[in-house]
């Protein structure tokens, strides 16, 4: 099952190395190498959430997401994306922004495309951050099957119960981080999280309205698969609205590692291709944790990688006015993913130790 799931980013990954030492040395194969680690130390957390929802869709929508979305994934958020947001942000024409990327010491108005980049990142930490938190919020405050921080997550279970207070928190962070981190920049701030909240509540709204229309089915399924870990899967519509919410989810994880990027190198073609086989990766363990069962396994995790994507929601919405090491956002979602693991396997030998006690 390993080399099944991981054998395309295998390959992908000797293709791409070679490929970045030919045409740009041994430097270049060197910032490519960095690049990908980058994307996989700021992304396991992705992974672990994307599985979540993936689970819930059929073998075919788990195809596309590992195809089609692999696609988007890597030429859409990892080229196309930032060139649309430098042309948007500073109200350059298309052709303008394809030069300014291609020629990586060419200026305009003063700035390379990665200082437009750059000063674009209030508008992309606010979509992002508010789209993340939302997503956190939406998990910590709802009722779960297991609890991780008992003492903290039961309290937020039940205030959790009153209607859109994850969407009223949200609006609260949101107008903190346009008061006291946008400065100049308050009214982007403001309408790109404003945007990240509506992207959020539109995709996660329009996928739970499809589900609840397949309520009857599952439940039939449901009687018949009670007595192991497999989970109704859903298609067609739901699957779509579902593939569209990781397809978001993956755009806000790669924020930071994107801009991030422009610290290693200015190259748009070397970010493209070290980000793309990192998002690789990324998408090979979603599948794998799907196909191994390891949430089920491991119950802790979701819990673990809900609280790292909280956190890069708050580090990216003080990051515009304050610049944040890469390394501290991956170390943080790291720390949380080890501990939740480490959490859940003490879990699974006290579970067994009192089976064997009881038996």
């Amino acid at each position: 099952m390993f080399l099944r799931t991981f054998g395309w980013s295998f390959a992908i990954t000797i293709v791409g190395l070679i490929a970045a030492g030919l045409i740009w040395g041994a430097e270049g194969f060197g910032v490519v190498l960095i690049l990908s680690v980058l994307e996989i130390s700021l992304s396991f957390d992705n992974a672990v959430v994307n599985a979540t929802v993936l689970k819930r869709m059929n073998p075919f929508w788990q195809k596309i997401f590992l195809t089609v979305g692999v696609l988007i994934a890597v030429f859409g958020m990892r080229l196309v994306f930032p060139l649309a947001v430098v042309a948007l942000t500073a109200h350059l024409n298309p052709a303008t922004v394809v030069e300014l990327a291609l020629d990586s010491g060419k200026t305009h108005d003063g700035h390379t495309y990665g200082q437009f980049l750059e000063l674009a990142n209030p508008a992309i930490a606010a979509f992002g951050g508010i789209f993340l938190l939302m997503i956190f919020l939406d998990f910590i405050l709802e009722e779960k099957e297991f609890n991780w921080l008992r003492w903290l997550e039961k309290p937020l279970e039940k205030i959790g119960k009153l209607d859109a207070l994850s969407s009223v928190i949200a609006l609260i962070a949101l107008a903190l981080a346009a008061n006291f981190f946008a400065g100049e920049h308050a009214e982007t701030v403001l309408l790109a999280g404003l945007l990240g909240l509506t992207t959020y509540l539109a995709v996660n709204g329009l996928s739970g309205v499809f589900e609840s229309g397949l309520e009857e089915q599952e439940e039939a399924e449901e009687a018949a698969e009670r007595s192991g870990k497999s989970i109704v899967q859903v298609g067609g519509k739901a699957a779509f609205f579902l593939f569209l919410y990781l397809e978001v989810l993956d755009a806000s994880f790669s924020f930071d590692g994107v801009v991030g990027a422009f610290a290693i190198s200015q190259d748009i073609f070397m970010i493209t291709l070290g980000l793309g086989i990192g998002a690789m990766y990324i998408r090979s363990l979603t599948v794998f944790l799907v196909r191994k069962g390891t949430l089920d396994d491991y119950v802790y995790l979701e819990h673990g990688a809900h609280y790292a994507i909280g956190a890069l929601a708050l580090i990216l919405l003080a990051s515009i006015e304050y610049h944040i090491p890469e390394i501290v956002t991956g170390l943080i979602g790291v720390a949380f993913i080890g501990a939740a693991l480490l959490s859940s396997m003490v879990r699974n030998r006290r579970e067994q130790a009192l089976e064997g006690a009881t038996g």
